[in-house]
């Protein structure tokens, strides 16, 4: 394919920008106006198009593409022939007749999309269609979009935990247009001033800072958790993912210093054994100051849950200073946690996870109304009074080919406002286990004092 900046320069004699004084939808009179429709009547710009717009994704992450109606339709169409990622059409509005659908083709609950947008402006119609396609259990985190007229919607979205791919800007488009003689000096100076008087507000919500969540703290738990990343420093959790007890405690050994708490899997233990595992491992969270997590996924009834929790050979009750469960028991279901705090698993970072949005809604009203939960797993925002614990974290910012998909601690403090990073693989699968946590120890709390 030609340069990216050739690539416009193709597009641009479609016809697609034209500058002057047009009047937007909104009542705004703008110095120029955007109309990507005819790139569509150009077969070989189109294909270059999608193959431009899929070099920008993690691909891996998709088993959907939508495209906004109408502009994006054809893009869409493009991408799902070039990538062969099945295609979905989202209608306007739903028929009133036959199956009075809104989202057309072939889909399973669950499945992730990918939102194709020709233009973004103020991002409200795309929060429109998100909140359309999610209604239908599907899962939309990435957008990717041609053109962004930076007026604040590329902002909107990523402010709500989105990642929005852009291919082109306008400040970009100037620049191009401009060095080609296209665009005068005072065409761009006017454009600019537009784009400086026009940009789109929208209330940004101020996460809150550790010290702020540990005075409102209600629970033990959190305020422990808090307490131990503001004198660390830290707020990264290790995934102890191993299966010996020599290999767990070697891992506790190196990460200690750097982790605020370490979350294990006992039952994969193979040569678990009270006396042997858990006392040093009790004694080396006291040595080097972090929590146990217990990511048990509790998911059953109370009644079973207590015994799991309280009985057998681990005894989780005895050590672990807070644990997973899932919430699709209900309230009473959590009761039988005393001591200790419940995360609860509002969502799931997994491809095609069935932690849908109308299950996460459900679940976050169990879990945010219980008084033994202090917070939740998910991949999107809590209320405040929750902490929000984020899996998946990698600094590779991509999947494993087996459904995980993977944030960046960057991405997941300032769109999530998350509080803790959960960090698998990526520690305990490294050549240093400990030099791995003390960089991810370090991105996390620089993440952190960025997103504030």
């Amino acid at each position: 394919m030609e340069s990216k900046k050739e690539f416009f320069l193709e597009c641009y004699k479609l016809g697609i920008i034209k500058f002057g004084r047009f009047t937007l939808k909104s009542g705004i009179e703008s110095p120029f106006y955007v109309d990507l429709r005819p790139l569509a009547s150009d077969p070989k710009i189109l294909k270059n198009l999608a193959n431009y717009l899929l070099e920008m994704l993690p691909l891996d992450n998709f088993d959907l593409i939508c495209g906004v109606p109408y502009a994006a339709l054809p893009m869409a169409t493009a991408m799902s022939l070039e990538s062969y990622i099945p295609l979905i059409i989202k209608r306007k509005e739903a028929k009133n007749y036959g199956t009075k659908k809104l989202i057309e083709g072939i889909y399973q609950k669950g499945q992730n999309c990918l939102l194709v947008e020709d233009v973004i402006t103020s991002g409200k119609s795309l929060i429109e269609t998100i909140a359309e396609v999610e209604n239908e259990d599907l899962k939309v985190a990435d957008i990717v979009v041609v053109l962004d007229r930076e007026q604040g919607g590329k902002q909107l979205l990523e402010s709500k935990g989105f990642k929005v791919h852009t291919l082109f800007n306008i400040t970009e488009v100037c620049t191009i247009l401009q060095e080609e003689g296209e665009l005068s000096d005072d065409e761009v100076k006017r454009i600019q001033d537009f784009l400086k008087g026009n940009h789109i507000q929208f209330d940004e919500k101020k996460r809150l800072s550790y010290q702020e969540k540990f005075e409102n703290a209600q629970h033990s738990v959190s305020k422990k958790l808090l307490e131990t990343a503001l004198a660390k420093e830290s707020n990264l959790i290790a995934s102890a993912d191993v299966t010996t007890t020599a290999e767990l405690l070697a891992l506790a050994e190196k990460v200690g210093p750097h982790i605020i708490a370490l979350k294990t899997h006992i039952d994969i233990i193979s040569d678990f054994d009270y006396e042997k595992t858990i006392v040093p491992l009790k004694a080396l969270a006291q040595k080097h100051r972090f929590l146990l997590m217990e990511d048990r996924k509790f998911a059953d009834i109370g009644n079973t849950q207590e015994l799991q929790f309280t009985s057998g050979v681990f005894k989780i009750t005895d050590w672990a200073d807070f644990v997973t469960s899932q919430v699709i028991g209900g309230y009473e279901s959590l009761d039988c946690f005393k001591n200790v705090g419940v995360v609860a698993i509002v969502g799931m970072s997994s491809k095609g996870t069935l932690t849908t949005s109308a299950y996460r809604e459900e679940a976050l009203k169990v879990a945010a109304s219980h008084p033994n939960v202090i917070g939740g797993v998910s991949q999107n925002q809590l209320p405040d009074e929750m902490l929000l614990f984020t899996p998946g974290v990698n600094l590779a910012d991509s999947g494993d080919g087996k459904g995980q998909q993977y944030n960046t601690p960057e991405h997941v403090f300032k769109t999530l406002h998350t509080d803790f990073i959960i960090v698998g693989r990526g520690i305990y699968k490294s050549e240093n286990p400990e030099e791995a946590a003390f960089i991810y120890k370090n991105e996390g709390w620089e993440a952190y004092q960025k997103s504030l």
